[in-house]
């Protein structure tokens, strides 16, 4: 008998991808992306790219670049909305839903679970202690966030006076976050739409090492799917009924509760959040930082620290730090319900607000952003935006090194600046001491994130044994 020769797939027209991966297998490995996703949106993103793109060759290199560029330019976490694209990308909307949900829930259910023992237990000394070595690791990743996105973003003069100009003009100026985007972005669309090559950066993350993936290479082929393309009538449909669940609950809270309750305020502040902060997370808390802090009093700086601790040493995006925002203003004027379910529930509704929004944008805008792979203008925008934001998470940085290292601060205002002045005799010197060396444990011998945070926990909790009374 013959054997028959055994077909050679055509590389030129790949099997769609949704047709060759089964649902349980996409599933699987979204799962596998939530759990190893620490470190903010860089690592997050860095995770993706090696399974999606480098071991499962699912999509290719440009594609993946592309739908980064776009969630980039998006309100919102940038490394989620890019796991609802991928997904929506693999296998349509449902493939969208699971891959954007699983993102989140780990890090929800995590730091839920610490805002119950913050909560209960926060005033204890190891506890303190532990927070208190956490924040000095965060205030040094911090610092290692603009030296790394300043680093791929600044690349020409052009790029660093952005950056200098966001950070004056939030810093001293106090000029609205939403604004400073906006114009940036404004700046980088008409210089990248007047072929300036000054604006033709790229993303902020930068491409991996090794080989480059074709996209007619990968799984998913360079042809746009049947699904993808622009459809006017499928995203109005989608994007009416995210609407609807995204605003219908914040309507009914309000109606039901007044404009001055903890839970409208919450509804409406990280909705509007929702719309205006644009990127990334460091960009996104230098903003609620400062208005749950500021303006609401939901939250000590201190606090503050801590629940970007949390969020650092747990899987899913930076950003869920707002559902311990949320969870200690609920927890603190709970009203007529026990503290604990208040702030649950506020964690819910926090965390519901931020995220419904960005299947929204995804699923509104994605099947037309697909026709516009390599527009210029968007280019542009984007690259002044990662400019911009530089200048931003320095703010962020300053902000939290004020309150983490001096126990008070005094105010001055005049000819339109707001400053706020370091009163050096509250210099704590053990919260120097620590972030020395976490600032020297990273930049100086290069270790990873999650050893550094456990270091400097564990150098907190010893200095709580020994005594320590931290700030």
């Amino acid at each position: 008998m013959t054997r028959e020769r055994e077909a050679v797939p055509d590389r030129s027209s790949p099997p769609h991808a949704e047709h060759a991966i089964p649902f349980s297998e996409g599933v699987k490995v979204w799962l596998r992306v939530a759990a190893l996703s620490f470190g903010g949106p860089a690592g997050q993103i860095a995770v993706m790219h090696r399974i999606l793109v480098e071991e499962k060759r699912w999509i290719g290199e440009n594609r993946f670049l592309h739908a980064l560029n776009y969630c980039m330019l998006l309100p919102g976490p940038e490394a989620q909305q890019l796991a609802v694209y991928i997904g929506w990308l693999l296998h349509r909307t449902a493939g969208g839903i699971v891959a954007g949900t699983l993102f989140v829930l780990p890090g929800f259910l995590a730091i839920l679970a610490l805002s119950y023992v913050y909560a209960a237990f926060g005033r204890v000394p190891l506890v303190e202690g532990l927070f208190f070595g956490l924040k000095a690791a965060v205030l040094a990743v911090v610092l290692n966030a603009v030296v790394r996105i300043g680093g791929k973003a600044l690349k020409n003069r052009a790029m660093i006076a952005i950056a200098v100009i966001a950070f004056v003009a939030i810093f001293v100026f106090d000029v609205a976050f939403p604004l400073i985007i906006l114009a940036a972005a404004a700046i980088g669309y008409i210089g990248g739409r007047a072929g300036s090559p000054l604006f033709q950066i790229g993303g902020g993350h930068g491409k991996a090492s090794g080989p480059v993936l074709a996209d007619a290479d990968s799984l998913l082929g360079e042809e746009t799917p049947a699904h993808a393309r622009p459809n006017v009538s499928w995203s109005l449909k989608v994007s009416a009924a995210f609407l609807a669940l995204w605003l219908v609950p914040v309507a009914l809270i309000v109606g039901l509760l007044g404009p001055g309750d903890v839970f409208s305020q919450i509804a409406l502040f990280f909705s509007k959040m929702a719309v205006v902060t644009f990127g990334g997370a460091y960009a996104v808390l230098a903003y609620v930082a400062q208005e749950a802090v500021e303006h609401y009093g939901w939250l000590q700086p201190g606090e503050m620290l801590d629940g970007l601790g949390m969020a650092e040493t747990t899987p899913g995006p930076l950003i869920q730090v707002v559902q311990f925002v949320g969870f200690l203003g609920a927890h603190r004027e709970p009203g007529a319900l026990p503290p604990m379910l208040a702030a649950t529930l506020a964690a819910v509704l926090t965390t519901w607000v931020t995220f419904v929004p960005c299947f929204l944008w995804i699923f509104l805008g994605a099947p037309f952003v697909e026709t516009l792979r390599g527009n210029r203008a968007l280019t542009g925008a984007m690259s002044a935006i990662t400019a911009a934001v530089v200048g931003v998470i320095m703010n962020l940085a300053v902000w939290f090194a004020l309150h983490m290292l001096f126990g008070e601060t005094t105010p001055w205002r005049g000819f339109g600046m707001a400053l706020d002045i370091p009163v050096w005799r509250s210099l704590d010197p053990a919260a120097l001491a620590l972030t020395a060396a976490a600032l020297f444990a990273i930049f100086r011998l290069r270790l990873a994130l999650i050893p550094v945070l456990l270091m400097s926990t564990l150098a907190g909790l010893a200095w709580a044994l020994l005594g320590g009374s931290p700030q």
